[in-house]
Order: structure tokens, then sequence, then C-alpha cells
């Protein structure tokens, strides 16, 4: 008689142990796969608002005061200020882990490989390859069609590579949720490497309007991988279609582009690379927004899946 075991620990299986699909678990991790984590979620509202209030206090008290800085300095600053997003989410983070615990070593590893594939991949092919500076802009076509097929699956295409070949396969990768959060830090730390570039090519910038640019890009990348790693949570843990990771990466992707497009309509922003802005205000509402609703489709997505385990489970 074949020995089943759970397809997390591979632990060996009584031959009553739930299954979901051809798939066996063990007490532990079946149980794992039908819960939500409640704190989470909390968390992640918590951070949402936090770091909305972080962009609108930082940017008017810079605008107060003015400070007078050499070019140097405003580096320093805006490279500060590019660092303070992901330092808020990695300080929720680690509040909620006392409840629940992550391996730490394996979200702030995947946050660094979203950096680093931002630096070394993506920067490089868009502005050298694509050189998508000099031509997005033309025309509203022109900047949805490059913003989703170039920027958007580049993009995307990348920060589910920081998820999908690293820690996936680890046993660390327990549950479906486990998806959405290494998938939100390989965002988080894309959009740190997109905002130091930002500041370091501007030799500087208006720390005032910095400060939300930041923001805008930290909540906008973790949004679109949040939505990536949802899709690769299921596929981890079910037996979805063979298209199911390609649609999650195309529909990031297209979002990505969407936004993008909009975000420049908003603030007449002159590059979806380098979120050079006038108005930035309505950028930050634009990327709350999109944080805010992303995080509750998410949830909703992921309670849904929940019940239905609980409900369609076959015990072999």
């Amino acid at each position: 008689m074949e020995t089943v075991s759970c397809c997390v620990c591979q632990e060996p299986l009584a031959g009553n142990a739930p299954h979901l699909g051809n798939r066996a678990y063990c007490a532990e991790h079946w149980a794992k796969l039908s819960q939500t984590r409640g704190s989470v979620w909390r968390s992640g509202v918590i951070y949402v608002v936090a770091v909305a209030l972080f962009a609108l206090a930082a940017a008017l008290l810079l605008r107060s005061l003015q400070p007078q800085l050499s070019q140097g300095g405003l580096m320093v600053a805006g490279v500060a200020l590019a660092l303070v997003p992901a330092a808020l989410w990695l300080a929720f983070f680690y509040l909620q882990d006392r409840l629940e615990p992550e391996p730490k070593g394996y979200v702030l590893g995947v946050f660094v490989l979203g950096a680093l594939l931002a630096a070394a991949v993506s920067i490089p092919l868009m502005r050298n390859l694509f050189s998508v500076q000099d031509w997005l802009g033309q025309s509203l076509l022109v900047d949805l069609l490059g913003s989703i097929l170039i920027v958007g699956f580049i993009q995307e295409f990348l920060k589910y590579a920081a998820v999908r070949y690293s820690v996936f396969n680890s046993a660390e990768f327990d549950e479906r949720l486990d998806g959405v959060l290494y998938g939100t830090a390989a965002g988080l730390g894309f959009a740190t490497a997109l905002n130091i570039y930002y500041v370091v090519s501007s030799g500087g910038v208006n720390l005032s309007m910095a400060a939300i640019q930041v923001t805008v890009t930290a909540l906008a990348q973790a949004s679109f991988a949040g939505i990536t790693g949802y899709f690769l949570g299921r596929a981890k843990f079910e037996e979805e279609p063979v298209w199911w990771l390609a649609a999650g990466l195309t529909l990031a992707a297209t979002l990505n582009g969407v936004f993008h497009v909009l975000l420049g309509n908003l603030v007449r922003s002159g590059s979806a690379l380098s979120g050079q802005t006038i108005n930035p205000w309505l950028g930050l509402i634009l990327a709350t927004v999109l944080a805010a609703a992303s995080l509750a489709v998410i949830l909703g997505l992921m309670r849904r899946a929940s019940r239905l385990t609980l409900a369609g489970a076959d015990m072999a």
C-alpha cells in the first residue's frame, strides 16, 4: 500500500488524513490551510493608514520648515525618506510576529532579493534597453500598452520570481497567507530600490514631494506583489489549472500599468519610472485607495478559500 505523506512537511499520514484534491495534509498544516490570521490583516490595515499619515505629516512639515540643505544633504535625507515605508512595514510585521511567528530571515531575504532584482534587472532593462523615459507619455494608448506590457510585466515578473524561486519550495512556506506576506516583502524591497534610485538619479529631491512619492511607490508595488502572492499561495496548496499563475501575473501587471497611467494623468507625471510629479496629493490618495482595496479583496478571497476548504474537505 502506498504511503501517504503531508504535501508540506512530508510527514507520513494515516489513511483518514484530510485531503484537498490529491494533496494530503497533516493536522498542523491542515489547520494552517484553513486559518485567516486576523492579526496579519489588522497589521496591514494599520500599516496602510500609518504610512499614508507619515507621507501627509512629513510633506506638510517639510514644506513648512523648508530646510536648507546642500545637494549631498538632500540626497541623504531623500534616501532616509525612501527607507521609511519599508521600515514601518517591518515594524508592524515584527509586532504581529510575536503572536504568529514567521521566519524573519526568510522575510528579510525576500525583501533584499526584491530590492536587488529591481536595481540589477528592472531599472537597467527599462532605462537602457527599452528606454521608456524617451517614449512613454506620447499618447494614452502608447502609455497604456507600454506601462502594462513592459513596465508592468517586467516589475511583476521579477517580484514573482523573488518568491517563486526562493522561499516558495521551502517548508516555511506552509500556508496560503505566506504567499501574500512574502509577496509584500518582495514588493517593498522592489519599491525601496526604485525610491533610492529616484533620489540618487535626481541628485537630490524636493523633500516634501519625495515623502509622498516614496510612499506612493511603496504602497503600489506592495499591493501588486501581494496580489501575485495570493495566486502563489493558492497554487502551492491547491490544484489550480496550469494557467493560474500566468493569470495572476497578468492581473498584477495590468493593474500596475493602469495604475501608472492613472497616476501620470492625475499628477501630470513626467515619467512612469522616475515618478516626477507636479501635484502629488492625488497620487497619494490613489495609492492609498489601491492598497486598501487590494487588502480588502485579498482578505475576502482568503476567507472564501478557507470556507471552501473546510466545506469541501475530502477525508481519504
